[in-house]
């Protein structure tokens, strides 16, 4: 019995309003205020696109590269804080990352 049919439970008369039921459905990553940095290198004559900047806890910033990775059906990794994706996918990392409420900030060319 997960949390959610606690709650019930113990409160069947309670009606949950629309914000509750859509920051259920939204993603259990926490969102920050500050804007997460997207920009671009070249690695050994490669592009990467990097994401770095999330203040949050670093298990969620691992879920966050698993699902961009996932999404796009590209390679990468998260080294020390950061999120490094094979490519360059700055366009469609950031629209992903605004979908889900985040805000980012596209810093190089």
């Amino acid at each position: 019995m997960d949390l959610q049919d606690q709650l019930k439970h113990l409160f069947p008369d309670h009606v949950p309003t629309e914000n509750e039921e859509n920051q259920e459905r939204k993603n259990d990553i926490w969102l920050q205020e500050d804007p997460i940095i997207c920009k671009y290198e070249k690695r050994k004559g490669k592009p990467v696109t990097l994401l770095e900047g999330y203040t949050g806890a670093t298990d969620d910033f691992k879920k966050l590269a698993k699902e961009l990775k996932t999404k796009l059906s590209v390679g990468g990794t998260f080294k020390d804080d950061t999120i490094i994706i094979q490519g360059d996918y700055r366009d469609k990392i950031m629209s992903l990352l605004r979908e889900k409420g985040f805000r980012v900030k596209r810093v190089g060319g």
